[in-house]
């Protein structure tokens, strides 16, 4: 790490030089981010010294913006990508008037939390195999009396949720096995690898969740989740071939490219 100079103690170009120095591209963004959010001399300098050794920035502040929300992140736990905001996007228009919301591989709970926060008051679940990810899932939806549970896909959801759901995301992992080391540092080093090795083709985990969908589903209720652009037409497959009807939405400009399924009524 880049030594801090002996300047004035919260000076904004000494932590912008100390990120910059260590190739944070965006050094005068995140160092008023980190200015705002240390209260001591002593956590700022050791709040540069995490970021200038890699661990991302979510990490380093304890929270990442998403959809209009301050979600928790702890380090270990995937951080929610900007891009995955299509998706609550493509979710809200879909089924405007849910009322049981499911996340799947939860993470952080970011998805479940905004779905919860724009559709008002709802029944919100969210499952993750991780428990450091369950332990911040609790955190995020707790301002809406969400449920976060530890298990694997649907195992882990109470039974009473068969039949009933109405908007089901699964934010599952897609990138190829043998990909996942040319991932940037922050990705690769930070953050679990569950969350990130989606198998052989990177469609693992998403076929199980299509396969399983259909029975958790209420009559007009939609599974939407995120995939790469090589995988979208093997991703929709997958979906139609568990009986849902289904779409791909894309967004340019975010590079996102979301699947949607319906269970039709």
């Amino acid at each position: 790490m880049p030594s801090l100079p002996s300047l004035p103690p919260f000076s904004p170009s000494v932590v912008v030089s100390a990120l910059r120095a260590a190739g944070c591209v965006f050094a005068e963004d995140e160092a008023e981010l980190i200015l705002a959010a240390a209260r001591t001399p002593d956590e700022l300098a050791a709040m540069v010294e995490r970021r200038t050794t890699g661990l991302p920035l979510e990490h380093v502040l304890g929270w990442a913006g998403f959809h209009g929300l301050r979600i928790a992140v702890e380090p270990g736990v995937f951080v929610p990508r900007r891009r995955t905001e299509f998706l609550i996007d493509q979710a809200l228009a879909q089924a405007p008037g849910a009322r049981v919301v499911v996340d799947l591989c939860c993470g952080s709970g970011a998805l479940g939390a905004a779905l919860a926060a724009a559709l008002g008051p709802v029944e919100v679940h969210a499952a993750d195999i991780d428990p450091a990810a369950v332990r911040c899932a609790r955190r995020n939806l707790a301002p809406y009396d969400g449920r976060a549970h530890a298990g694997d896909l649907f195992d882990a959801l109470p039974a009473g949720l068969r039949g009933r759901v109405g908007i089901l995301t699964a934010n599952v992992p897609y990138v190829p096995s043998a990909e996942v080391a040319l991932l940037p540092a922050e990705a690769r080093d930070h953050e679990p690898l569950a969350a990130l090795d989606g198998g052989a083709d990177g469609l693992d985990v998403l076929r199980r969740v299509a396969a399983g969908a259909p029975e958790w589903l209420a009559p007009g209720g939609c599974l939407l989740t995120e995939t790469g652009e090589r995988q979208a037409q093997a991703a929709v497959e997958a979906f139609t071939e568990a009986g849902l009807t289904t779409r791909l939405a894309v967004s340019g400009e975010l590079y996102a490219h979301v699947v949607i399924g319906v269970r039709e009524r």
